[in-house]
């Protein structure tokens, strides 16, 4: 960057005339190994050092970061001096944040700090007096050496503002194909043939620094010949953080693009515009709870959104969009996530069966410890231990967003631990439940296991325990536990709660923990659905057993050793709206079905020994 600092061209500014000096100064000029250093020194104000090399360009007055720019002005011929360089400063404007001055009366600079409003300010101004390209060439260089400013959310959208009209103002000033490069972007000017018959015209998005292949764009040629113009800009950035603000808990995977067209904002295309992304391949392989989404960068509402994009085709490292405007575009790799109506509704559910089914786990269990005939069922014992967790995972789950509003980080450490003790628990109970009934309906003979329910009582709560107590050992070096903000995709809103803080428990403990569970008891199901329907072959010789009440106990069974969970498979990778609203009508209310199901055993049993009872009546009467 060899003197990028005086090749630099200030607008409205006239080199070689200068006013009155109300102040007098002095600029050292010193050749570095890798750039120029500048020191402006001035009689009644701060000392002002300017640092131009290839990496950088950086300006510091003080104790503030400072913009400075000069016009043109050649102060030597041998640009590979090693003495330094003196020269006369005039000072002929200052205040508390703004310097103007001259050097030797023939180039002017000026001087303006780091400050949110001097920086707005300045925007403000060129945006007014916009001059193609210096223009653009000075509005990346106030990003460059006020970046902390920039990047303010109070100033970064009038940053994005400006910078979008000078761009523009390149396009137009611009007569024929050209590419302008600078350090933090490349731009393509491209001139569009109208009298084409093609559909479509290809245009390669420019390379950056370490980026040689950014994209391939397909522009649809019909806007233009409508609209008569035939003038079109693609920009590659390589600095883009200033678009990157509002991304939550999304990752940019490709370099940002954007297409200009000055005047027009094209929207509703028939002929959809095509990208071809390359992407970064460390991302390639991501994880399942992720996936690769082509948007783009709304102005309005200054975030990234998906509308009218569409991801159409992934394959190694790369992605092709497919979108129906022209704006900054890019590949994000994103969390998986749910709009903003859809969690309202899915929430309501997901409320009202856990009230639900917890209310009714209760009347399970204390129905079982008021009832003496249910206790001496091993069968009712292991119902009601699963709705135990049931009720425990029901409460804690309903407190979960609630406590994630209190400020006591304890009480969502607590909770999040409930809901992962409480959900590990039912899964360890559901096998629990298949393996008695494996025990029950295929072994039959010789299952006599000595203190039986003591040992499944602290399989089904001792080894979730462990688990738990595990990654609790760990809590305060590596936390799994607390605040989780879920990110909503419609929006940049999170909603609060109580849950697992790293992916990491959720994929590796949770999803592998349930996968085990589910294997064994979807065999087991099968198993026992085998039996039932066998013994229906052999009834319906009888002229017993109806079908229906064979369907029902094999629904009933389902819902019993939760296989209903394993609906989540379905919606691994993306979001299945369909699926996830099966999910929470039927797991919220599973409460509700071990209920019905224990109900409706004990009504069985009373039936059987009444029956047994006048048998019995009628045999002593003979």
């Amino acid at each position: 960057m060899t003197l990028l600092l005086l090749l630099i061209m200030i607008y409205g500014l006239d080199g070689g005339k200068c006013g009155d000096c109300i102040s007098n100064g002095n600029l050292t000029l010193t050749n570095t190994t890798n750039g120029f250093e500048i020191e402006i020194s001035l009689t009644s104000g701060p000392k002002i050092t300017v640092n131009d090399t290839a990496e950088q360009l950086t300006c510091n007055s003080g104790d503030f970061s400072c913009y400075i720019e000069c016009s043109y002005r050649d102060f030597f011929v041998n640009k590979t001096f090693t003495e330094k360089k003196e020269l006369q400063v005039c000072v002929q404007k200052q205040n508390i944040s703004t310097f103007e001055f001259s050097i030797e009366n023939n180039t002017s600079c000026i001087v303006v700090y780091c400050l949110p409003g001097e920086i707005r300010g300045l925007l403000e101004t060129k945006e007014k007096q916009m001059n193609s390209p210096k223009g653009l060439r000075n509005i990346l260089n106030i990003k460059k050496m006020c970046p902390d400013v920039i990047l303010n959310e109070a100033i970064v959208d009038t940053y994005i503002r400006v910078e979008k009209a000078a761009i523009q103002s390149v396009i137009n000033m611009t007569e024929q194909s050209k590419k302008y490069t600078h350090e933090d972007l490349s731009m393509i000017v491209v001139m569009m043939n109208l009298s084409t018959t093609d559909n479509y015209v290809p245009i390669s998005a420019p390379s950056v620094l370490g980026a040689n292949k950014v994209a391939e764009t397909r522009i649809p040629v019909k806007p233009f010949q409508d609209a008569s113009i035939n003038k079109i800009g693609v920009v590659t950035y390589d600095s883009d953080q200033h678009l990157k603000l509002k991304l939550g808990s999304k990752t940019v995977t490709s370099k940002i693009i954007r297409i200009e067209v000055p005047g027009y904002d094209f929207v509703n295309l028939a002929n959809r515009l095509t990208i071809q992304f390359k992407v970064n391949q460390s991302f390639t392989n991501h994880s399942s709870n992720y996936t690769l989404s082509c948007q783009f960068y709304a102005n309005e509402t200054k975030t990234w959104k998906s509308d009218g994009c569409l991801t159409v085709n992934t394959r190694d490292d790369v992605v092709e969009c497919s979108c129906d405007h022209m704006t900054p575009f890019a590949v994000l790799l994103t969390d998986l996530k749910i709009s903003e109506l859809q969690w309202e509704i899915l929430s309501s559910i997901s409320y009202v069966g856990c009230s639900l089914s917890a209310f009714f786990c209760a009347c399970s269990v204390l129905g079982f410890m008021f009832n003496r005939n249910s206790r001496a069922e091993v069968s009712n014992s292991i119902h009601v231990s699963l709705s135990g967790a049931l009720f425990l995972l029901n409460i804690s789950f309903m407190l979960s967003e609630w406590v994630a509003t209190l400020t006591e980080n304890g009480a969502c450490v607590f909770i999040a631990v409930m809901i992962h003790y409480s959900m590990l628990s039912c899964f360890t109970w559901m096998a629990v439940e298949a393996l008695h009934l494996y025990l029950l309906l295929i072994r039959v003979f010789n299952i006599y296991v000595k203190y039986y329910m003591t040992k499944l009582s602290l399989i089904g709560w001792g080894v979730p325990a462990v688990i738990v107590g595990g990654l609790l050992s760990v809590q305060n070096t590596h936390p799994f536990y607390g605040l989780h903000n879920m990110s909503l995709s419609d929006t940049n809103n999170t909603n609060p709660v109580c849950l697992f803080i790293k992916p990491q428990v959720m994929n590796g403990v949770n999803v592998s923990y349930f996968t085990v569970v589910f294997l064994f008891n979807l065999g087991i199901l099968i198993s026992v659905s085998r039996q039932i329907f066998k013994l229906r072959h052999v009834g319906n010789k009888q002229g017993k057993m109806p079908a229906w009440k064979d369907a029902g106990t094999v629904l009933g069974l389902m819902c019993l050793l939760g296989t209903t969970w394993g609906l989540i498979f379905f919606s691994m990778g993306y979001t299945n709206y369909p699926i996830l609203y099966l999910f929470c009508i039927l797991n919220t209310m599973q409460g509700f079905y071990i209920f019905l199901w224990m109900c409706g055993t004990a009504r069985k049993n009373r039936a059987q020994t009444s029956q047994s009872k006048t048998k019995s009546t009628l045999d002593v009467s003979k």
